[in-house]
C-alpha cells in the first residue's frame, strides 16, 4: 500500500469514528428528551421531581461525554494522517477542554446520590 492510499483509509476511518460520536450523542439527546417528557407529564401526580430531573442530567452527560470520546479518537486519527502543526495545536486544545468537562461532570456524579428505587414503593 502506498502512504496516500493509507491516509485515506485513516481519513475514511476517521470519519466514521467522528459520525459515530455525533450519533450517539443525538441518541442520549433524543432518550433523554423522551424521558424528561414523560417524567414532567408524571409532575401532576408527584410534587417533586428534582431528583429524578437530576439523574438525567447526568445520564445525558454520560452520553455526551461518550461521544465526545469517540470525537477525539476520531480526530486523533485524523491528525496522524495529516499532522500539521495547526492540527496538533487544536487536538490538545480539544482534549484539555474534554478533560476539563469530564472532570467536572465525574466530580458531580461522584458526589450524586441517586434516588433509592426502594424508598418509592
Amino acid at each position: 500500500m502506498r502512504g496516500d492510499e493509507i491516509n485515506d483509509i485513516l481519513h475514511l476511518i476517521s470519519q466514521i469514528i467522528a459520525i459515530l460520536g455525533v450519533a450517539v450523542i443525538v441518541r442520549g439527546v433524543l432518550l433523554i428528551t423522551y424521558r424528561l417528557f414523560r417524567l414532567e407529564l408524571k409532575r401532576s401526580t408527584q410534587k417533586y421531581i428534582f431528583k429524578e430531573r437530576e439523574v438525567l442530567r447526568h445520564q445525558l452527560g454520560s452520553h455526551l461525554l461518550l461521544g465526545l470520546e469517540y470525537m477525539i479518537a476520531a480526530d486523533i486519527i485524523g491528525t496522524i494522517s495529516h499532522p500539521t502543526l495547526n492540527d496538533m495545536a487544536l487536538l490538545g486544545s480539544i482534549v484539555v477542554i474534554r478533560t476539563v468537562i469530564s472532570h467536572s461532570l465525574q466530580r458531580e456524579v461522584d458526589e450524586f446520590d441517586p434516588p433509592d428505587s426502594s424508598k418509592s414503593n
